[in-house]
């Protein structure tokens, strides 16, 4: 007799979400980011199912305490563009980290997300937090650890 072999595929009602805090403090920005876009995309759960958001709810403090490795502190650039002749702009690491430093890390988290529908769903799961404080207490995250 032949045995049948069943592939199970997730469905959104059967996915239970959870929400994780997480401390960015001394952490570097590119392996803390495939960490956190790993959980963000649901790849940590053994129902994963690529088409299927299965993620749980990130909520990163202390944003402000990055760090880079090497010389790139003072080298890396972040480059926009306006679609308009000259609107090149070009932001160094240590100008956002003054003006904005959730910044960083939500832009390296979103580049390791599908640029799709499901993407932009994805990322609104993320929550990035300069301070110590955050207001999603409510939702009572668990502490998560790299």
């Amino acid at each position: 007799m032949k045995q049948e072999r069943i592939t199970k595929s997730a469905r959104e009602i059967d996915i239970e979400k959870k929400w994780f805090v997480v401390d960015a403090k001394d952490q570097i920005v590119g392996r803390f980011a495939s960490n956190v876009a790993r959980i963000l995309r649901g790849k940590h759960k053994p129902i994963f199912t690529p088409h299927i958001d299965s993620g749980d709810f990130v909520v990163i403090i202390n944003a402000e305490k990055v760090r880079l490795t090497g010389k790139r502190e003072t080298q890396k650039t972040y480059f926009r563009h306006s679609m308009y002749p000259g609107g090149a702009k070009t932001v160094s690491f240590r100008e956002y980290m003054q003006k904005n430093p959730a910044y960083i890390l939500e832009h390296a988290i979103k580049g390791m997300i599908p640029k799709t529908r499901l993407g932009s769903r994805i990322s609104k799961k993320l929550k990035v937090y300069a301070g110590e404080s955050h207001p999603h207490s409510a939702q009572k995250p668990e502490v998560l650890k790299f």
